[in-house]
């Protein structure tokens, strides 16, 4: 709200006239007709976040007329009005579509294994699998594209696998000279926030393509041209930018309807925990696979979840809490095994640092089950040593935390360079 100098009610008193004035101020705030800052508070009255893809629509395909595409990627692909981005553009004119290309977990986008190559019903055309036999496309695959478009909602977090899809497609069009497009889609963590320890530049793979932290901060768009310009891939990059998407969005703060982007990321209050509950996983701890609410919970048959979610809760964590959640995941690690566990309750979503909540928990199962919880396999995801060692060393969460503080100021000054949006 516009700030008005003084007391409103001391100037009622004083004249008339200032009571109309006062009046006015308010009817015109109420129509909206002031400026105020977008907000997510504000969301219900923020104009609907338009997609690249929309956008695409909007231009009427002009940046892709008279060439030969293909698209890379998967379910959650979708316009404002939810046709397919495959649907989209076979329909556009002056588009050729060639060829189609999945990431991890297919073009329906629920696999949870290794993809094979299949044709689309829908147009006829193959469909490449990324998350096969190859993780990049082939000489084959792109034989007849001189354009690659990718449309695929991401999490927002180094080691989601569709970055580096992205980045390895965006490699093999650069060697190529084929023109690479990205329609941007939001940060479902939205563009300020940033977290986690920068990952070790001898620890990239496919889910560390680049040294970043856990948590970046940067729409699919931005991280493309910070990959390109950062890692030198050279590619001849457009992004088709959206409309009405601002830095301070969580996704529910967009309009957009959300589609689980993986088979177990199934809301939006599990993305927001799953870049710090998703590490500890590989140290022997089920992070709700199987259930309900991956990410929301976490457990194991040693685990006593009422003496972990007690001592969660003494650290008095901002905007979490913890309760005692037994369960029995059907698939994933301890399928079918009873599991003591904790829930995780979202109180305060922009308070959230959900790196943090990892490093505390892992503290405490280190503390409490030394011999079942295997601290030093945190590597694999943290992507860290540093941190690792110091949580071995029982070194306090907060501290670790601080102890990133350098790097992530020298990659909050990189990063801005390749900002899109305010």
């Amino acid at each position: 709200m516009v700030a008005i100098a003084g007391d409103p009610l001391t100037g009622l008193k004083r004249s008339r006239s200032t009571f109309i004035y006062f009046s006015a101020f308010v009817a015109l705030f109420f129509l909206g007709a002031l400026p105020t800052r977008a907000t997510p508070k504000h969301s219900g009255r923020a104009a609907r976040v338009q997609t690249g893809l929309d956008v695409l629509e909007a231009q009427k395909f002009a940046p892709l007329r008279g060439k030969h595409i293909g698209i890379i990627t998967n379910h959650t692909g979708r316009d404002s009005q939810e046709r397919s981005t495959v649907d989209v553009l076979s329909h556009a004119t002056g588009v050729q579509l060639v060829a189609l290309f999945s990431p991890e977990h297919g073009l329906a986008g629920r696999n949870d294994e290794k993809v094979a190559s299949s044709k689309d019903p829908s147009t006829g055309l193959p469909v490449y699998s990324l998350y096969g036999e190859t993780r990049r496309p082939t000489d084959e695959m792109l034989k007849g594209i001189d354009a690659l478009v990718f449309d695929v909602q991401d999490a927002g977090v180094r080691f989601y696998t569709y970055t580096a899809t992205m980045a390895y497609c965006m490699e093999e069009a650069a060697k190529r000279n084929i023109a690479f497009f990205v329609l941007d889609r939001p940060n479902p963590l939205g563009g300020e926030i940033i977290e986690g320890p920068m990952l070790d530049p001898d620890k990239t793979n496919f889910v560390a393509y680049f040294p970043l932290p856990v948590r970046y901060a940067l729409t699919i768009g931005e991280l493309a041209q910070f990959f390109n310009a950062e890692n030198h891939i050279g590619t001849d990059l457009h992004v088709i930018t959206m409309r009405n998407w601002h830095r301070n969005y969580f996704f529910e703060s967009t309009g957009i309807k959300w589609i689980p982007p993986s088979p177990n990321l199934r809301t939006i209050k599990g993305s927001i925990l799953y870049p710090g509950i998703e590490i500890l996983q590989s140290a022997g701890v089920s992070v709700g696979r199987g259930t309900e609410t991956p990410f929301e919970e976490f457990g194991a048959p040693w685990l006593n979840g009422e003496e972990v979610a007690s001592a969660l809760n003494a650290r008095s964590l901002p905007g979490v809490h913890f309760a005692v959640q037994p369960f029995i995941p059907i698939a994933g690690l301890y399928a079918g095994q009873r599991c003591g566990g904790v829930s995780i309750r979202i109180t305060d979503r922009f308070k959230v640092r959900s790196m943090r909540v990892g490093l505390e928990v892992a503290a405490i199962l280190q503390k409490l089950y030394p011999k079942q919880f295997e601290v030093s396999k945190l590597i694999e995801l943290v992507g860290n040593a540093d941190t690792v060692q110091q949580l071995q060393s029982g070194v306090p969460p907060e501290k670790i935390v601080a102890s990133w503080s350098d790097t992530l100021a020298a990659f909050d000054k990189i990063r801005r360079k390749y900002f899109l949006y305010k």
